[in-house]
């Protein structure tokens, strides 16, 4: 491959995650971040977290931790006075939800210095980000963001987006669809989640939500479905593709994240759009059987490699 690696743009937060007894875990993850961990995991290429940070001793230890993964951070600005997002897990059974405290960000400004952003997407050979990375930021920064992406797939990266639709980060649903619909727009590869964009388009199934995006000009695109099968659409047609069941989940954090991950690792080390399929529903039944929303590298990496 000719493009040095993978650039994956948003918020890595500071997780919070309770353990049986009652205690709290202080980790690192945020839905682009998890996806770029499994792609680092799997495929060994050179990976950066595109963000902005702060100048905290939180910060400072978050990119210690990205360092000691192998992620870099590229021209990621430092932003005096901010620190990091922060949200807890709480579980019931298997299932999860979130409580945040992200409002002074400093990943809500990755956008702040365009030059420096530009130069962070300079020859990857993939750039990813989400609805969520555009929910974060103003209108003038997602266009910036788009810019960026834009000037980056002209050079010749490839460009994915899961639109990831969250509901309380955004104003209304049009300006959801507006910016979603944006990025759509300069994406190869999209990886929706079906629920998501019925809730948000209305869509009557995983067919309708990929022939929508289709028509959009999306190239390659995978309608997740949590444990129901994912439907892959590309120019030579669809395929659904069987998730893999988990009969005792333990924490379903991170499940879609890291479908994408495996999902673009396999895409990325030469795998078909079907087989990359099969390869990252493994990846992500592996990531639901462990508490936070990073695995291992060597449990993604065993997953991936099983056939």
């Amino acid at each position: 491959m000719d493009r040095k690696g993978v650039a994956s743009i948003g918020e890595c937060m500071l997780e919070l995650s309770a353990r049986p007894d009652g205690a709290w875990d202080l980790g690192y993850a945020g839905d682009t971040f998890n996806t770029l961990w499994a792609i680092r995991a799997l495929t060994g290429l050179a990976c950066d977290y595109v963000s902005a940070f702060g100048d905290d001793p939180f910060s400072a230890k978050q990119i210690a931790f990205l360092a000691e993964a192998g992620i870099g951070v590229a021209s990621s600005p430092v932003i005096a006075g901010a620190r990091p997002g922060l949200y807890a897990i709480t579980l019931t059974g298997a299932e999860r939800s979130f409580t945040y405290w992200r409002s002074d960000s400093a990943a809500k400004q990755l956008a702040s210095q365009p030059e420096q952003l530009a130069k962070s997407l300079e020859d990857q050979a993939l750039v990813y980000f989400s609805g969520i990375t555009l929910a974060i930021l103003s209108l003038q920064a997602r266009e910036t963001l788009l810019a960026a992406v834009v000037e980056a797939r002209e050079a010749g990266s490839l460009v994915a987006f899961d639109p990831n639709y969250r509901p309380r980060l955004w104003s209304s649903p049009g300006d959801a669809r507006a910016a979603i619909d944006a990025a759509v727009a300069v994406c190869d590869i999209a990886l929706p989640t079906f629920p998501d964009e019925q809730m948000l388009y209305g869509d009557a199934s995983r067919e309708a939500t990929a022939v929508r995006l289709a028509r959009a000009g999306v190239r390659e695109i995978v309608v997740k479905d949590g444990a129901d099968p994912c439907l892959v659409m590309t120019a030579e047609g669809r395929s659904t593709v069987p998730a893999v069941h988990v009969a005792n989940p333990v924490d379903t954090t991170g499940a879609g994240d890291s479908f994408n991950g495996g999902y673009l690792a396999a895409r990325l080390l030469g795998q078909s759009p079907v087989e990359a399929a099969r390869t990252a529903h493994r990846v992500a039944a592996a990531v639901v059987q462990v508490r936070g929303a990073l695995a291992p590298f060597e449990t993604l990496r065993a997953a991936f490699a099983r056939v």
